[in-house]
């Protein structure tokens, strides 16, 4: 019998999500015996293949965001949202009470750090910016939740055994972590 396959992709968020799985520690060499990883932040996959489980961590903020996402459901039986940047936007939303050309240009011309002598704003060279961050269920169809920031490994890992173990989890609201 082969393994369920599992799909993870980083949005517009930090990496505090997928560290929380690395999280699970020593645990993680049981659940990798269970499923067979695909494509993750760290592999350099050029396409999504058809997957069980589909993980999405991060907002939906700009095209190609989007397109990963609608790509990433099409190919997986159940997706699940991670974290609140995914689940509900997260920090990513804070751009939503600002024009996109005023957030474009805050992070190109007026950031401090910013080494850019021309004051130009890259067009083709980034991908579009969407007219707001959204979570992940405003583009796609999602099955599970796991809020936090970051979810902990615990509810991480608990996510995981319930759905090898065929039943589509939801998680408690003991489980979920706001630090």
């Amino acid at each position: 019998m082969s393994k369920p396959k599992l799909a993870t992709v980083w949005l517009e968020a930090c990496a505090g999500c997928h560290m929380s799985f690395l999280d699970i520690d020593e645990r993680i060499v049981d659940l990798l015996d269970k499923v067979e990883v695909t494509a993750t932040p760290i592999t350099d996959f050029k396409e999504i293949p058809q997957v069980d489980i589909g993980v999405i961590d991060g907002a939906i903020g700009n095209e190609e965001e989007k397109h990963i996402a609608l790509e990433l459901r099409k190919k997986a039986k159940i997706i699940i949202a991670w974290g609140d940047c995914a689940v509900f936007g997260g920090i990513n939303t804070m751009r939503n009470f600002m024009p996109t050309k005023e957030v474009l240009e805050g992070g190109y011309i007026h950031t401090a750090s910013t080494v850019n002598p021309d004051g130009v704003i890259p067009h083709g060279e980034v991908p579009a910016l969407l007219p707001q961050a959204l979570p992940a269920d405003n583009v796609v169809k999602v099955d599970v939740y796991v809020p936090g920031c970051p979810p902990d490994a615990d509810t991480i890992l608990y996510v995981f055994q319930e759905l090898l173990e065929g039943r589509m989890p939801k998680v408690p609201s003991d489980m979920m972590r706001y630090d």
